[in-house]
């Protein structure tokens, strides 16, 4: 079997799930410190999705931080498959909350101009800024979902 790019118990397996954590982290960060954001269901569906996405990466990267250190293969089907499922859930769940979100985003700032008329009372530049990390997030979990299947279709 070919050696690929992130793959689980790798270092760029580690660093797509690090970066993962990341994005999601921001994407919370951002929306948390943001005023008003409960009165929306889909930003509060992009939290809950952004929070599902950042336990499950810290996970992995945990079992690739373990790996590594005890140089450990991680090729197993039935571990691999948990991966695939995983990955494709929280891939599924992440563009989901990101789309909706942004779709709330256009509404408010392009369409009902929201953002301009109101601006004190709507942080619509912090909004954009969590939908833009929560975008960054479902690319690299994409990433990771599709490595993920390659290697168990390979397998």
């Amino acid at each position: 079997m070919k050696k690929i790019i992130g793959r689980p118990g790798t270092a760029s397996g580690m660093s797509l799930r690090i970066g993962q954590c990341g994005f999601a982290a921001a994407s919370i960060g951002v929306m948390v410190f943001s005023r008003g954001f409960t009165g929306y269901t889909a930003f509060c569906y992009l939290i809950a999705s952004m929070g599902l996405q950042l336990l499950w990466s810290f996970g992995l990267a945990c079992l690739d931080i373990y790996a590594l250190r005890r140089e450990r293969d991680l090729q197993n089907p039935i571990l691999l498959s948990l991966f695939v499922v995983g990955d494709w859930v929280t891939a599924t769940l992440s563009l989901a909350a990101a789309c909706s979100s942004a779709g709330v985003i256009v509404l408010y700032a392009r369409d009902l101009d929201i953002c301009t008329v109101q601006s004190r009372l709507l942080p619509c530049a912090k909004f954009q800024i969590a939908v833009v990390l929560s975008f960054l997030t479902w690319v690299l979990t994409a990433i990771s979902s599709h490595v993920m299947f390659w290697i168990l279709a390979s397998m």
